[in-house]
């Protein structure tokens, strides 16, 4: 009668050591940071339509965005804001279809920067301001 329950008992510790060991592996490289979710961090900068984000980088010095103006109208007036990073205003018009490139002076640290983009233009027909938001998503090279 206890020889069965002797083999169930050996079962069960038999698995417990298993999963035990796959457990130590695991945080062992969550440890040494193979399983860090930083190093597949997409890239992304997600402007709303009309305002292109054609490309974006950002250094341990600040942040730029390249925007191309697909609104249809030329833009005027044009800043644009990074976070808590500042802002830039130069160019400060763009034409339709025009590409511009904004630099954003602020000190970053760490391995990846996310934080939301804001562009305050005029639309030189009607000469109403508006404010588009987005968000920039990378790592800081």
């Amino acid at each position: 009668m206890f020889k069965k329950g002797q083999a169930a008992m050996e079962f069960l510790m038999t698995y417990g050591w298993a999963i035990l060991v796959v457990l130590v592996a695991v945080g062992a490289l969550a440890y040494f940071g193979v399983l860090s979710p930083d190093q597949f961090l997409p890239s992304k900068c997600t402007l709303p339509s009309g305002i292109g984000c054609v490309d974006h980088k950002a250094t341990t010095t600040g942040v730029t965005v390249v925007l191309r103006n697909g609104l249809g109208y030329d833009m005027s007036g044009i800043t644009v804001s990074v976070g808590s990073c500042g802002t830039d205003n130069a160019p400060a018009t763009m034409a339709n279809g025009e590409k511009a490139q904004y630099d954003i002076t602020c000190a970053l640290t760490g391995s990846k920067f996310s934080d939301d983009v804001n562009v305050t233009y005029t639309l030189a027909d009607t000469g109403l301001e508006h404010t588009a938001r987005g968000t920039i998503t990378t790592k800081i090279e």
